[in-house]
């Protein structure tokens, strides 16, 4: 039986349609219950390496066989646009809070990693792989490596904290009574990156459109300020 599950993992046919029917099944689970444990992403993922380990499939052979789901993040964060395009006006007339929110949540993210994780005696290399944590993968990884850290753990850090943020980000923002659109948006995207970014579109387009906004932001302004506060703090 191990050997069968095994065989069909090495398909791309049947790789591609496991993670994608565990996804649906998932979210289907969580579109019922809505408890924040069920997120879809993080069953999806934790049920595939529980299988992918039980079957002895290495992972390089599960990337390539779901190279179309790596394939379809760009085309999908460029269909952010189409969001973005039909919010101008709201993000114009905010344009000024827009800014100000991001810059400091990037500040603030990457300041509260570095004094956290000092507390706790972590190393330097530890430190400035998650300083990035709340940014989209391919620029926290960017950050990590020019700065020192370890991109491979750096991503690990980023999906791990998109999970926490789509999980429990709205029943956060609804119990301290965050009402206004904007505000939702801009905090799922400051915190939670793409993951947080999916929440939000269900949460209604506005909020969808400007998490979407805030993932560019947040990239660059953690770019730009990760090596100043390093310096300030090492």
């Amino acid at each position: 039986m191990v050997e069968i599950i095994k065989h069909l993992f090495e398909s791309e046919t049947f790789a591609l349609a496991a993670t994608l029917g565990l996804f649906l099944i998932f979210e289907q689970v969580y579109q019922k219950l809505k408890t924040p444990l069920l997120n879809p992403v993080l069953l999806t993922i934790i049920t595939l390496i529980v299988v992918l380990i039980f079957v002895d499939v290495p992972y390089t052979t599960f990337k390539k066989n779901t190279h179309m789901i790596h394939f379809m993040l760009g085309p999908s964060v460029v269909a952010l646009g189409v969001l973005l395009y039909e919010q101008l006006h709201t993000i114009g007339k905010n344009a000024i809070a827009i800014l100000t929110a991001t810059f400091l949540g990037s500040v603030a993210g990457v300041v509260s990693v570095i004094l956290i994780a000092k507390l706790f005696g972590a190393d330097y290399e530890l430190i400035v792989s998650m300083a990035p944590k709340s940014v989209t993968t391919p620029i926290a990884m960017g950050v990590s490596a020019q700065n020192g850290g370890i991109p491979s753990m750096t991503a690990v850090f980023v999906i791990i904290v998109g999970i926490l943020g789509a999980s429990v980000g709205p029943l956060v923002l609804e119990k301290v009574g965050i009402k206004k659109p904007l505000a939702k948006g801009l905090a799922m995207g400051s915190c939670a990156h793409g993951i947080g970014t999916a929440a939000a579109i269900q949460i209604g387009m506005i909020e969808g459109a400007i998490s979407g906004l805030s993932i560019g932001l947040m990239g660059i302004f953690t770019a730009l300020t990760t090596p100043i506060l390093l310096d300030i703090f090492f």
